[in-house]
């Protein structure tokens, strides 16, 4: 069983370093026929570890990421994040993240265990992961978080349904763990005041977006989409420019 994840919140402020750099994953398996480019193949997932690894940069969860940053240390980190949930987590990308040596945050959907992505109305298909998997990725030391309870947009859910993607999943998952998430991402990448608001009041200690533009903060970090055609020079540029756009977020007291 997964110990329980600590808060970044220290309790401190300090003073910010350069702008987080978080990767936004899915899928790692067979790319073909992924109309959505959110598959990566095992092998390109590996080379991309490598060229952080060579960089001095090693990929973390975002809790040990946070958690670094609020102790102004953290400069080589970089957060690993992989939405949905889908069993090639554990069979595909596990591997390759224990042969770098990196740690990851897994964002799943409590209320699909074991399903697929329906929400995709082109497909493919993919399985999604059940309990068991979960439980071994926790145990792997993947920090679980919620991507919400069945992938809603929560721009558009009702205040019951908002309730019950944010915080009724928080508490789906501590039971299927034994740890409270810290974590929430945001399904779709879809945000706005009354969404963040659900989800700072639900209890979580940070959210994940994609670009939250003027709602940037810790309850809606920016994260980078990497993809099968992320080559090293992708990469490079990628990083080199998302640390140039973007202002450094201050931990929360």
């Amino acid at each position: 069983m997964a110990a329980p994840v600590d808060s970044p919140d220290t309790g401190t402020r300090t003073r910010p370093g350069p702008a987080l750099f978080v990767t936004m994953y899915h899928s790692v398996g067979d790319p073909t026929d992924d109309p959505y480019r959110i598959t990566v193949t095992p092998e390109r997932l590996d080379r991309q570890l490598g060229w952080f690894r060579r960089r001095g940069l090693r990929g973390v969860s975002m809790a040990e990421l946070l958690a670094a940053r609020a102790r102004g240390e953290g400069r080589d980190l970089v957060g690993l994040t992989f939405d949905d949930g889908y069993a090639d987590f554990v069979s595909e990308a596990l591997p390759v993240l224990r042969r770098h040596d990196c740690g990851a945050t897994l964002f799943v959907l409590p209320g699909r265990l074991g399903g697929e992505n329906a929400w995709d109305p082109l497909g493919p298909r993919k399985r999604l992961l059940t309990a068991v998997g979960v439980r071994q990725a926790a145990a792997e030391g993947i920090e679980i978080g919620s991507h919400g309870l069945t992938h809603v947009d929560l721009t558009t859910a009702d205040d019951v349904t908002l309730k019950s993607e944010t915080e009724g999943s928080r508490t789906v998952l501590a039971e299927l763990t034994g740890a409270v998430p810290a974590g929430f991402c945001y399904p779709y990448g879809t945000l706005d005041r009354r969404a963040v608001d659900a989800v700072r009041e639900a209890g979580y200690a940070y959210a994940c977006a994609i670009d939250p533009g003027p709602l940037g903060g810790p309850h809606a970090l920016p994260r980078v989409h990497i993809g099968q055609n992320d080559t090293a020079l992708r990469l490079f540029l990628k990083y080199r420019l998302h640390r140039l756009r973007r202002r450094p977020v201050v931990e929360p007291r």
